[in-house]
């Protein structure tokens, strides 16, 4: 375990609240997961909370462990179950009840499967659309090892917002992340969406495990390359022992210097940065109010980003 001390910018409020006891109870009433929990999340407690808003949950779909190891990350590896056929219906259900109306999908990896669990993704986006055309789902997928069709079938689904992890710079792709994963394919499936789709893309970057300064400009830069549209950048902290160490605790200004680089001098249509920000962080909160119920097409929302960007 890393023997650096966290600074006090790091310390965490429990969870608590009525709106959290809710969204748990209604979550275990249906037998479902969230990454929330099963990743530690340290924001879990106030975006469950939701203070400003109805609150964000992030819904793990495909059981609780994961065809991969990636050295970050504390969701279990191996011994795969098999596919919950209900679980979209169920997902759908909680949703309604829940009362959200931004939504949050993500999935563990299920390289055991003939099409990775693309499928079962898009059924749950499409139960919840069926349901309510009026929420907005985020997915936050795999990289189905690059295969163009099941990235199609994910995009076939109609998500509002389509997000894939790049993690970390391409030199730390390993030991970051697992070795089935790549820093070339993640951009390959981010490129896909952009070219194929008017769907939003997004991915986060951690900070903090061996990254230089010129190497997040190299990915920011490659990002907008890829055409991702949106970017969030967050503290790497050490779930356990047998994880990836910490290499660095990086400074809130350093943060702030990011996000201005992200969106004034690039281009993206929105960066949140900071040592709490996670993927989904407060998703709903943010990106509903900074783009997608603004009534703006994704065009004019990324004209306006490239004139700010003065592009």
């Amino acid at each position: 375990m890393s023997s650096r001390r966290k600074p006090d910018w790091l310390k965490m409020r429990p969870p608590s609240g009525e709106r959290f006891t809710e969204i748990k109870s209604t979550l275990r009433e249906h037998d479902l997961h969230t990454v929330c929990e099963e990743a530690s999340c340290p924001n879990l407690g106030e975006c469950w909370s939701g203070r400003d808003g109805p609150g964000t949950a992030t819904f793990m779909l495909m059981g609780e462990r994961c065809s991969r190891g990636c050295n970050f990350c504390d969701v279990a590896t191996g011994g795969m179950d098999p596919l919950d056929p209900d679980e979209p219906a169920n997902v759908a259900d909680a949703v309604a009840e829940i009362g959200l109306d931004y939504v949050v999908l993500t999935s563990v990896d299920r390289d055991d499967l003939d099409d990775q669990g693309a499928g079962h993704f898009a059924e749950t986006i499409r139960e919840i659309k069926r349901r309510d055309p009026s929420v907005l789902v985020e997915c936050l997928v795999p990289d189905f090892q690059g295969d163009p069709d099941l990235v199609r079938e994910i995009i076939d689904a109609g998500p509002d917002v389509f997000a894939h992890n790049v993690e970390t710079v391409e030199r730390r792709q390993f030991p970051v992340r697992d070795r089935r994963a790549g820093y070339e394919q993640s951009l390959s499936v981010l490129q896909q969406v952009d070219r194929e789709s008017d769907i939003y893309t997004k991915t986060s970057l951690m900070l903090g495990v061996g990254e230089r300064d010129h190497e997040v400009y190299q990915t920011l830069s490659d990002l907008r390359e890829a055409g991702v549209d949106v970017v969030t950048l967050g503290q790497y902290l050490q779930p356990s022992r047998s994880h990836l160490d910490v290499a660095d605790y990086v400074h809130p200004h350093k943060f702030d210097t990011w996000r201005a680089v992200a969106e004034e001098e690039l281009g993206f249509l929105y960066c949140a940065s900071g040592p709490m920000v996670r993927s989904s962080y407060r998703a709903g909160e943010l990106f509903v109010d900074a783009v997608l119920r603004d009534g703006k097409t994704i065009e004019e929302a990324r004209t306006e980003a490239r004139s700010r960007a003065g592009d």
